[in-house]
């Protein structure tokens, strides 16, 4: 196991209020979830659901490998569940995809050594129609990052699972074996991502094959059957929708009214459904006109077609495929089909369900437990070595630009006369102004602003003197500048966590399919925050 540093959630930016509390286990936030992080009530296994037995068969036929037979074997004997799930990235994704398999496999250890056995289930969302969320990816290269995208754009927003890989992803393929190099992880890569083969089938292959070892199940939902085991969800988004709507306008009022806001907006004529449609494929949101004197039980509307309740219950009944969950049913959807015990999240999910627990309140007479997935940085020695080198640490470089990180490098690497001169000098200005500026305040208060005024001034100067000695170390040392932009491009690319931006792939060519075990021991310690990993 690498060593690693762990940090308050709070260093990574951009994370909502709602999120940070809840990790921080604050009661404020108690009136929106069944339990805060590191909580164990969730590891007793909620009622086994009555399509248990098939919901099993339909895991074993997509889980076919004797890698997965035990963790099978474990559910037909009465094993819970914990679920996370990612959109289906090309080349299997962003850096936290694995980050959230290890997560969920991590808990379910927990949970089994406790002496509750459970089984970890990774959600392929292939109903998601964004196509352009994951038609790339991001891998280092020796001095840049490499953004490969697959263009071939479906001509309809479509379920992006379902869009069909042409011969267009070889010369990707080609691009992929030159960044990565040879590697099981690159043989997987190719095995799974070639013409003819979806995108849902091509991540589902390579994370069943990452997580082999560990044995994680991964699971395909967009199919008839799958849908007509939780149309019991579907149908009730659709015939209590107005009910539905109210509660979760009264929830998203109640998180405002705790400091919050909704992750998910609800419009007026919003629903919790797509439907998909019978002759271009597209994925088109259902919306909802309210009942009136001419339509009593209100309307639905998708594109320019309009449909009565009845018309989606009859589609519900006769393909149910054709019925898609939104954003803030999906999770209620999954877990009425697996008798979910945790769902482990990222700070988006985390945070939009606060808003679906109405849902699974009043669908399911439950709600499901949620914890936060692995967040961490992944720091290959080569950047360790220039970490210590300049004395950094991971929460300095998650504050810094490029040029800012070349700054702060060059100052540091001023002789020490500089430094102790250009010290001396802000040091004596501050000494010196403090006085002043009481002074002149106390004499006239618009007097004393005008002083303040001045004085930020001059502090300005001093600062451009400070920059100016350091951009001379700059231009006299170069390799600080390139120092720089290796740690931020490593780290932080353009201000975004590395998570966020690197593709999982880099990291299993580099560090092998052992990388799995690795990331699922990190998620099963104790660290409640942002972990900077040493590999």
């Amino acid at each position: 196991m690498p060593s690693s540093d762990c940090y308050p959630i709070d260093v990574t930016p951009g994370l909502s209020r709602l999120f940070l509390d809840f990790c921080a286990g604050d009661p404020r936030v108690r009136p929106f979830y069944s339990s805060l992080p590191r909580e164990t009530g969730w590891q007793r296994r909620c009622p086994i659901p009555d399509h248990w037995n098939e919901v099993i068969e339909l895991l074993a036929t997509q889980n076919a490998s004797a890698a997965t037979a035990q963790a099978l074997q474990a559910l037909r004997a009465g094993a819970g569940t914990v679920v996370t799930g990612q959109q289906v990235g090309l080349l299997g994704g962003p850096l936290f995809t694995p980050f959230k398999a290890a997560t969920a496999l991590a808990r379910a250890r927990q949970a089994t050594a406790a002496g509750h056995p459970h089984v970890a289930i990774f959600w392929l969302a292939t109903e998601d129609h964004d196509f352009a969320e994951i038609n790339h990816v991001t891998f280092p290269s020796r001095k840049e990052l490499k953004k490969l995208v697959y263009a071939k754009a479906p001509a309809n927003p479509v379920p992006v699972g379902s869009v069909v890989l042409d011969e267009t992803i070889e010369p990707l393929m080609e691009q992929a074996w030159e960044l990565l190099g040879a590697s099981d992880a690159m043989d997987a890569l190719v095995a799974a991502y070639k013409p003819g083969r979806t995108f849902g089938q091509a991540f589902g292959e390579f994370y069943a094959r990452a997580f082999a070892a560990q044995g994680l199940l991964v699971l395909d939902a967009a199919g008839s059957e799958v849908h007509r085991l939780g149309a019991p969800v579907l149908r009730a988004a659709i015939e209590r929708a107005d009910e539905l709507h109210a509660a979760l306008l009264e929830r998203n009022k109640a998180l405002e009214a705790a400091g919050y806001h909704a992750q998910v907006a609800v419009a007026p004529q919003s629903s919790l459904l797509f439907l998909i449609d019978e002759r271009s494929g597209a994925r088109i949101a259902l919306k909802r006109t309210a009942p009136n004197a001419a339509e009593p039980n209100g309307l639905w509307q998708a594109g320019r077609e309009r449909f009565t309740t009845a018309d989606l219950v009859g589609i519900l009944a006769a393909e149910p495929e054709r019925i898609s969950p939104a954003a803030l049913l999906r999770p209620v959807f999954q877990d009425f089909l697996l008798g979910t015990s945790l769902i482990v999240g990222g700070p988006a999910e985390i945070a939009y369900f606060a808003q679906s627990a109405v849902l699974y309140e009043r669908i399911l007479g439950r709600k499901t437990a949620a914890e936060p997935r692995l967040s961490a940085t992944l720091i290959e020695p080569a950047i360790g070595e220039l970490l210590r080198k300049h004395e950094l640490g991971l929460e300095r470089v998650l504050k810094e630009t490029a040029d800012s990180l070349a700054q702060l490098l060059a100052a540091r690497a001023m002789p020490v006369e500089g430094k102790r001169k250009l010290a001396a000098a802000g040091s004596a200005l501050d000494t010196e102004l403090k006085p002043l500026l009481e002074y002149m305040m106390a004499m006239d208060a618009g007097l004393g602003r005008s002083a303040e005024t001045a004085a930020s001034k001059m502090r300005y100067q001093m600062n451009r003197l400070r920059r100016l000695a350091a951009n001379f170390e700059l231009q006299r040392e170069g390799s600080l500048r390139r120092h720089a932009e290796a740690i931020e491009r490593a780290l932080n690319p353009g201000g975004v966590l590395q998570e966020r931006v690197h593709g999982a792939g880099y990291y299993f060519a580099r560090y092998g399919f052992e990388l799995a075990e690795t990331l699922t021991g990190l998620a099963g310690d104790p660290c409640p925050g942002h972990k900077a990993v040493w590999l």
